[in-house]
């Protein structure tokens, strides 16, 4: 049986790539990496000590979660706010709907700009006391009443084919679900904290997306700047002339733009998707009113991510579209030496 060797697409001409396309489509699967796994805390990451603290506080504030009072509750609220993360994630709730369900109960406008700032504002210092005065403590209140009411009242009845929100373990009876999950033993501020991350971590991963982006981003700041290249790195949402999507490199500059480079890591299929869709369009500006053999500039793509590795059809329409300059964090390596950014290489 023939054994076919796997070779990089940023290594083969694109008659060979269309000769044999599969091939080259395996060699980019083989050193995708995922990088679900490990994850930046990023600014804002909530400690557990600290958010147990909170919980405790709310514990103790409640007698042990027997009566939700919001006289009571609100002062722990202000001294440690990290136990109004607690308290909204004992609700389930991300902060627009907590702001959304208080303005619709209170009467009291809590818009998604205020709960949002205030959310970030505690993550980034949970120990802070709050400067509740005027609007800020009025909203507060009205959080925290509406809070108290939910949780004390637990999930009403719905249709079969439906399910409440507060139908959860500890909330689904109210107060009286609440009080038992906190005394039984089981270890109800962790599994509070775990719900805090999300799915889990699924809540801090959306928090950190454009850090976990980034990694990949510095890895090729740093092989290009140790090979003396030049060039401009774009900001997010930033307007280039000449692209109506901004690639993330431009070499040497946008003034003279002969390279770019996309950078993208996703666990993510679907974004994936789109990423190669974009790809391509970078391709086809490329060769807008030249040939195939003489593009405007050279589009590379630099990926990571279990997402690029779901669709093999996606995968060989960018290697098509780069024309075979697709890379990972395994091959940056080969990133100057197999494109055209060897001709901006500093001399050693």
């Amino acid at each position: 049986m023939e054994i076919k060797m796997l070779m990089f697409p940023f290594k083969a001409t694109l008659e060979e790539i269309n000769k044999d396309p599969e091939n080259y489509i395996d060699s980019v699967f083989s050193c995708l990496e995922s990088e679900f796994l490990v994850m930046p805390k990023g600014a804002g990451f909530v400690e557990y000590p600290a958010f147990e603290l909170g919980y405790e506080l709310l514990k103790a504030a409640t007698s042990g979660f027997s009566m939700l009072d919001p006289v009571k509750i609100y002062p722990v609220t202000v001294s440690k706010p990290i136990s109004i993360i607690v308290l909204r994630t004992m609700l389930g709730f991300t902060p627009p709907e907590w702001g959304y369900v208080t303005t619709q109960k209170t009467g009291v406008a809590v818009s998604q700009g205020f709960i949002r700032s205030l959310d970030r504002k505690i993550r980034m210092a949970p120990d802070v006391e709050l400067t509740a005065n005027g609007v800020t403590k009025k909203r507060v209140e009205a959080m925290v009443q509406t809070a108290c009411q939910l949780l004390s009242a637990g999930a009403p009845e719905v249709n079969m084919d439906q399910l409440h929100r507060l139908n959860k373990a500890d909330t689904k009876n109210g107060i009286s679900s609440i009080k038992n999950l906190s005394r039984i033993g089981a270890p109800y501020a962790m599994l509070l904290y775990e719900r805090f991350l999300g799915r889990p971590f699924a809540g801090h991963r959306d928090s950190v997306s454009d850090i976990i982006g980034d990694s990949l981003e510095s890895a090729i700041e740093d092989v290009l700047a140790g090979a003396g290249v030049s060039f401009r790195k774009t900001k997010r949402a930033e307007r280039i002339e000449g692209f109506d999507q901004t690639p993330d490199f431009i070499i040497p500059s946008e003034f003279n733009p002969q390279i770019v480079i996309e950078a993208k890591i996703t666990e993510d299929d679907g974004t994936a998707r789109d990423k190669v869709t974009r790809i391509q369009h970078l391709g086809e500006l490329s060769l807008a009113g030249r040939s195939l053999n003489n593009p405007k500039y050279e589009v590379i793509a630099c990926i990571g991510g279990r997402g690029f590795g779901v669709r093999r059809e996606d995968m060989k329409k960018m290697i098509l579209a780069t024309r075979g300059k697709v890379f990972t964090a395994k091959t940056l390596g080969y990133l100057v030496e197999c494109t055209e950014i060897k001709k901006y290489k500093a001399i050693q």
